[in-house]
């Protein structure tokens, strides 16, 4: 079962709270005063990758726990030694999750990647970057740290927010 709350037109514009099992359409519209902007200063550093140096946003939060390379179906690791194809899994784990919420990813402004080895950081960039273009990119961080779960190689959390 899914909560969702919604923008109902037809009840002339006022909040809907319903329990769905799927997400509704008009939970997917726009709601008044909610918002996304891209910040950007040259008096800090240029993103060097797909992320910007923040967003601003109004709405409803949804804060992703961080997924790993599990298949759902099997909840087997895939992939042990394949961090491009982890990450591939790790997103698909992200995108899923988002859906649940009636989120996208545009509706991503942070996102944190761990990783267990930063000589690994190029491959998985490759990839995230497919999902976020970099002129609307979500804020990001990357570290690295000493272990994952299960020893995967790559764990990813984000932040949404619904609007």
């Amino acid at each position: 079962m899914v909560y969702v709350q919604g923008w109902d037109e037809e009840a002339g514009g006022e909040i809907t709270n319903t329990h769905s099992p799927l997400p509704t359409p008009h939970s997917l519209l726009p709601k008044p005063n909610m918002t996304r902007k891209v910040i950007r200063t040259d008096k800090a550093p240029a993103p060097v990758g797909p992320y910007n140096q923040a967003i601003a946003a109004t709405g409803e939060l949804v804060f992703v726990a961080g997924q790993i390379a599990i298949d759902p179906q099997s909840g087997s690791v895939l992939d042990t030694n394949d961090v491009a194809k982890q990450t591939e899994q790790v997103m698909a784990n992200l995108k899923a999750i988002l859906t649940a919420a009636s989120a996208n990813w545009e509706n991503v402004v942070k996102t944190t990647v761990f990783l267990a080895d930063m000589n690994d950081f190029g491959a998985m960039n490759a990839v995230y970057a497919k999902y976020f273009p970099e002129e609307s990119a979500p804020a990001r961080a990357c570290v690295q740290v000493s272990r994952l779960p299960k020893d995967v190689l790559v764990e990813i959390d984000c932040i949404a927010v619904i609007w």
